[in-house]
């Protein structure tokens, strides 16, 4: 082959790979044209009517455990919730299906109709009937499937309290997410098909509780009719399980011990803040607000104003503290050597003060010649008057009453709590334009007046006690888990609420004060126990309009000569408005033999002889 030859082939290529390329290119620039141009229109309406319908997988909410992460407080029970898709429904038996599934899920028809109007029947949107629907339904329906186009179901776990009575104040209840909620939580996740926690730990730690929602999601038309069989799936992811401080044995004894009577018990750990029983009566049963009776059981148990049976007692309520704040008024007295506590005074049973005459809880001739220990542990009001009035005034005992916590949030870990009250002179006169009189410095003096707290405060005023100057902050929650491996994410560590600098020989003397009142004093029958010494002290507090009882107060701490990481603090009220019977230091004594001696709430009755009292008993201090 000569040079022009070659010359010749190698054009040829050259002109064959240029109109290849340019071949390419036309057909690019034609397709491009027709599918932006030709077809632009076809392609545009075409995404408009696919779509991808994503349906929300609601979550498991984590379990709730006692203290030993042995006993489920609460846990999911198995439950379904039934949906109608009208659009799968063929035309002309939308009635004919809708009264077949009415009849199989207990419901009227109309039920159904108020849900899917007939501006809906003809939507591919799955609209719920009926929650809450157990198996048994759920495999009749199943049987009939073919009868009931459009008819699905999926799983709806509910959550199943195990564990009633008094520890529904302390779990609280779940129910659908409000518009009002909705608008708060929306970026945290919640959805307007969220169940939320209303009170309680569920409430309180809903966010660890709720998990994460899975979703599914099908290729639909604007009619929101499946055309893919294909659905992507994304799985739920179960909450997070909570180990409470709760002892359930030591919940269900307290709980037995008040039985039927109005008021509250409170049971610590004053080394941790650990809170190891927490009731109050009357309570409700959180499994209704489960059922279709939800919004009539709430109505009922919200417009019950003498009982208040949604009002957690412990944290919720307020009383005058009456005696037991005769605790603050000797720590102040012993802090301020503001009177000797050797030195005696001398009660006459009554006391005239301006044109009032103030009487004992012991009439005519009174206690006698009494120190501070005699004069604690008969709680005599005479005693503690004078005090107050002549030797501490109304503004030292409200700064030593704040110092124990009073009038300030004890920080449990509840949805909302009472802070109390102190009153002092600027609060009287800006309140009621009035004057602080001698009568107000004496009411305060034994717990009276205008002063109130809550039973956990007065079991917070023990703990600064038996804790020499300290008080953690009391919780309910002891671990966050994992709900598969059950590890501890979460453990909630001692936390200071309140630390004094009140001198330890004044601590000291407190301890072997409120120990005498036991041995020695008013309490020293109910309070008599051989298995564990105790210290503490008892209360009685006048309240309108009661006439012929009173609240009855007793806080304690025990074991006396243990450890403060063995020892418990109870604080017991029991309300006026419960026929008399003097029953908190009673309560409170078969406690203390139930958790001590662990013996059963019948047991501990028969142990202590209190098997007789079920009858009144006469008014004490």
């Amino acid at each position: 082959m000569n040079f022009s030859d070659k010359k010749f082939t190698k054009n040829t290529r050259l002109l064959i790979i240029q109109i290849i390329i340019a071949s390419l290119f036309f057909i690019y620039v034609y397709t491009l044209f027709s599918l932006q141009v030709l077809q632009g229109n076809e392609y545009r309406s075409q995404s408009k009517t696919i779509s991808s319908q994503v349906k929300i997988i609601q979550a498991d909410r984590g379990e709730i455990f006692d203290r030993n992460a042995m006993l489920s407080v609460v846990i999911n029970s198995d439950s379904f919730a039934v949906e109608l898709t009208p659009g799968e429904i063929p035309k002309n038996y939308y009635d004919t299906v809708t009264s077949k599934l009415a009849a199989l899920l207990e419901i009227s028809k109309f039920d159904i109709d108020k849900k899917i109007p007939p501006s809906m029947r003809n939507s591919y949107s799955s609209i719920q009937i009926k929650a809450n629907v157990p198996f048994e339904i759920i495999s009749n329906i199943a049987e009939n499937k073919t009868d009931l186009p459009g008819v699905s179901w999926i799983s709806k776990p509910i959550r199943n309290y195990v564990e009633q009575g008094s520890i529904s104040h302390v779990v609280g209840y779940v129910g659908d997410i409000t518009q009002d909620e909705l608008n708060r939580l929306y970026n945290k996740g919640y959805t307007k098909n969220s169940i939320i926690g209303k009170t309680g730990i569920e409430s309180q730690y809903d966010e660890f509780l709720q998990g994460t929602p899975g979703r599914e999601s099908k290729t639909v038309d604007v009619r929101g009719k499946i055309i893919s069989d294909a659905p992507i799936i994304q799985p739920p992811k179960m909450g997070n399980n909570l180990v409470l401080t709760i002892d359930s044995t030591i919940q269900k004894l307290a709980e037995q011990t008040l039985g039927n009577r109005v008021g509250a018990i409170v049971v610590l750990k004053p080394s941790n803040g650990e809170v190891l029983a927490m009731v109050s009566y009357p309570y409700f049963d959180p499994n209704i607000f489960n059922t279709e009776q939800a919004g009539e059981y709430l109505q009922k148990l919200s417009s019950d104003e003498q009982r208040r049976p949604l009002i957690n007692r412990a944290v919720n309520a307020v009383y005058p503290p009456a005696s037991t704040f005769k605790i603050v008024m000797s720590t102040a007295m012993l802090q301020e050597n503001a009177f000797p506590n050797d030195k005696k005074i001398e009660c006459k049973g009554r006391m005239a003060y301006g044109n009032r005459i103030f009487h004992c809880h012991i009439k005519t001739p009174g206690h006698g010649w009494l120190d501070l220990k005699n004069a604690f542990a008969q709680s005599c009001d005479v005693y503690y008057w004078i005090i107050g009035r002549d030797y501490l005034g109304i503004n030292k005992i409200a700064s030593y009453a704040r110092e124990f916590g009073f009038g300030q949030s004890a920080q449990i870990d509840l949805p909302s709590q009472q802070i109390g009250f102190v009153p002092t002179a600027e609060w009287k006169e800006r309140r009621y334009h009035e004057k602080w009189l001698g009568g107000d410095t004496m009411s305060a003096s034994i717990g009276q007046g205008y002063l109130l707290a809550t039973p956990l405060q007065l079991a917070d005023m023990v703990c600064m006690v038996t804790n020499s100057g300290v008080v953690y902050k009391p919780h309910l929650l002891k671990e966050v888990r994992d709900p598969v491996t059950s590890e501890v994410l979460i453990e909630t560590k001692p936390e200071i609420l309140l630390k004094s600098d009140i001198d330890k020989s004044v601590w000291k003397e407190m301890q072997e004060t409120m120990r005498y009142m036991i041995t020695d004093g008013s309490a020293q029958y109910p309070m008599n126990n051989k298995i564990v010494k105790a210290a503490g002290k008892t209360g009685t507090a006048e309240v309108a309009p009661y006439k012929t009882s009173w609240h009855s107060w007793m806080v304690c701490y025990a074991p006396y000569d243990a450890p403060v990481e063995d020892q418990v603090v109870i604080s017991t009220i029991v309300e006026a408005c419960n026929p008399w019977e003097w029953w908190a230091p009673y309560a409170t004594n078969i406690i203390l033999q139930g958790i001590f001696a662990k013996q059963t709430y019948e047991q501990a009755v028969k142990e202590l002889g209190f098997t007789y009292l079920m009858k009144n008993r006469n008014r004490q201090e």
